[in-house]
């Protein structure tokens, strides 16, 4: 019986510590991030609503996003004046755009913009 010699397998500490540090961080940026992702997807989805009834007027949309805004307590980062309404082939289209800055630590930011408009 001949002995072999096997190398040790496994993870070092460093290499737990490492992955541990990079798994919290990306944890706490998501953790930041997940709300103004939910926001969005609100104001997406009051806005769809509100072209699918087709309003007659300009300040009649505005309205009904103010109303909207005032149930849904998430919107905070536009308000119904950041609105960009337009007909486009008879049909009312809504757009919106903004920007949303999360601090991550000190002097480090991070910027997301988001943009969309009614389908």
């Amino acid at each position: 019986m001949r002995g072999q010699c096997h190398g040790q397998r496994g993870v070092s500490l460093l290499g737990l510590l490492f992955w541990g540090v990079l798994l919290a961080f990306v944890g706490v940026v998501g953790a930041r991030v997940f709300p103004t992702v939910l926001e969005f997807y609100t104001i997406q989805r009051t806005v769809d609503r509100i072209a699918a009834s087709n309003p007659a007027t300009v300040p009649a949309v505005r309205a009904d996003f103010d109303k909207a805004q005032q149930v849904e307590y998430s919107i905070t980062s536009i308000n119904s004046k950041d609105l960009v309404i337009s007909k486009e082939n008879d049909k009312l289209q809504i757009s919106f755009a903004y920007d949303k800055q999360i601090e991550l630590g000190g002097p480090v930011y991070l910027l997301i913009k988001y943009e969309g408009r009614s389908r």
